[in-house]
């Protein structure tokens, strides 16, 4: 397969970052005229650079594992496992694994966007890549502040640039407001006519889906704000009316490949295909998920799940004949394990045969060159179909029909054998219509639905928050340390008790319901 990621994007990238942390002197005495320096680097590079570690850190995607699948996949009841160290299934506190993603988003994403903000401002030969990097900022920065609260903001990855290495913390409440105006300004700011974007691995420098990237990011970040700042999220909600994504064609996706090793891999894909354990044999679509799906007729459900696709947790060789059909498919519960206690041995489950008969994500959705999905069409047309239900902005009929026949038959972009036709999705409709009576349930329960076929389960988790949609049931584990409910949010890392301190113990005081798995962050009500 062609290599999508630039010819030494990844590797120059990684040297400005490293040059800029050479002691004082160090330029003087060692200087190569060969090497690069702020002034010669292209930063088109840094914006490869940030889309791909937006998708997973370098170093076998910790942050992935531990964020995305570990905790957001099991807490929005999107996977299910019996391993033992995957807390999240059990809500139980492991703080090393829900620290990972400000670790390494913060060392990686937050620290190279920053860089490519600071190093395009007011030069108009990369006009539009400062727009792009000012929205590629806001995307990175909205996750962040979605998975702990209030979070470094204004001084995050400004060191090099102001000498802060202790940022403060700023309000989600701010936050916010700041990622809508970024958002806004610099999506109004792109311009077709200006500098075409090199290394853009999203859209090839096409700056008419970036502006409809930018106002569907704008759509989600409004509607995050639904239950604490109505007004405001039915503003943004108005202003991109006719701007979002148009078809599947604008979904952002990094296609990752295989000759970088890890650095370029897939993410989700390491860590599903076993890479650093028996994730392979063990980590299955959840009982809550497949259970819709089949109890729904959804056509998505042939091509998601197979069963028996490993037979051995001995060998992460594939069966080469997985089982597809919907009949065989069976989603393992969740908060089961491998202890022998009756109550929550998963040979105790009514309907346990052993772990292969467990349907796994199909082969075609965790190639190590698969896609990556960042934003879609699907999200932006149903986010779109509850501005209508709750504001009357358009028709929520339309927008639902068009964000489900999108969600269903986007999965031809994993592998070409997924592809679902229209007229299936169709039939789904006709048989499943949209309800006003109970749209917001049917909405968000097709987001909930999207997301996990997404493997995106931080935003499936967030917007679960956001909506309570679906209605899901809490784990029931011994000594959990949520006391039975669904984790709302992400503990700050306990590093920041001797890095950041005084900062720290602010934020930490101020979090609502505690600074533990069952606090809230601001949009949480």
């Amino acid at each position: 397969m062609k290599n999508i990621f630039p010819k030494h994007a990844v590797l120059a990238s990684a040297a400005l970052l490293l040059a800029s942390g050479c002691t004082d002197n160090f330029e003087d005495v060692n200087t190569n005229p060969a090497t690069y320096t702020q002034s010669s680097f292209d930063p088109n590079y840094l914006l490869t650079q940030s889309q791909l570690t937006y998708t997973g850190s370098t170093d076998f995607a910790y942050e992935t594992w531990r964020g995305n699948l570990i905790h957001c996949s099991m807490f929005v009841q999107g996977m299910a496992t019996v391993i033992g160290y995957w807390a999240g299934d059990k809500y139980l506190l492991n703080e090393g694994y829900t620290a990972a993603y400000w670790e390494k988003s913060y060392s990686e994403q937050v620290k190279s966007v920053t860089d490519l903000v600071e190093q395009t401002r007011n030069k108009p030969q990369y006009k539009n890549l400062h727009q792009i990097s000012r929205i590629m900022r806001a995307l990175i920065m909205e996750r962040i502040t979605d998975i702990y609260g209030d979070v470094p903001y204004v001084e995050a990855g400004q060191g090099y640039y102001t000498g802060i290495i202790t940022p403060k913390y700023d309000k989600q409440e701010d936050i916010y407001a700041d990622l809508l105006k970024e958002v806004s300004e610099a999506t109004a700011a792109l311009d077709p006519t200006a500098d075409i974007t090199a290394n853009d691995v999203f859209y090839k420098g096409n700056i008419e889906q970036w502006q409809r990237f930018g106002n569907t990011l704008l759509l989600r970040m409004a509607m995050r704000l639904t239950k604490v700042n109505e007004a405001t999220a039915k503003q943004y909600a108005t202003q991109v009316q006719g701007k979002t994504m148009q078809s599947n064609a604008d979904n952002a996706i990094v296609l990752h490949d295989v000759v970088g090793g890890r650095t370029t891999q897939n993410r989700n894909s390491q860590v599903l295909l076993g890479d650093g354990g028996q994730e392979h044999y063990y980590v299955k679509w959840s009982k809550t998920f497949i259970d819709y799906l089949k109890t729904n007729n959804d056509p998505r459900l042939a091509k998601i799940a197979v069963t028996r696709l490993y037979t051995s947790d001995a060998t992460k060789t594939p069966s080469q004949t997985p089982i597809s059909t919907v009949a065989a498919q069976k989603g393992l519960p969740n908060g089961r394990d491998l202890s022998g206690r009756a109550a929550y041995d998963v040979s105790t489950a009514p309907d346990y045969t052993s772990i292969p008969d467990y349907s796994s994500p199909n082969p075609g959705m965790i190639k190590r060159n698969g896609p990556t999905f960042v934003l879609t069409y699907a999200e932006s047309e149903l986010l779109l179909a509850e501005a209508a239900q709750r504001w009357g902005l358009g028709s929520a009929q339309q927008h639902y029909n068009a964000g489900v026949t999108a969600a269903i038959t986007y999965l031809n972009q994993y592998d070409a054998t997924m592809d679902i036709p229209a007229s299936e999705a169709a039939a789904y409709l006709t048989a499943h219509p949209y309800s006003a009576s109970n749209g917001l349930r049917l909405i968000n329960t097709q987001y909930w639905a999207h997301t996990n076929t997404m493997l995106d389960f931080y935003e499936s988790w967030s917007n679960w928050r956001r909506t309570g949609f679906p209605e899901l049931t809490p784990v029931v584990y011994p000594n959990s340390a949520t006391s039975g409910q669904i984790p709302r949010r992400l503990p700050y890392p306990t590093a920041e008790i001797t890095s950041n301190p005084n900062n720290y113990r602010t934020a930490s005081a101020a979090v609502t319901g505690g600074d533990n798995l069952t606090g809230r962050v601001w949009w949480d009500k």
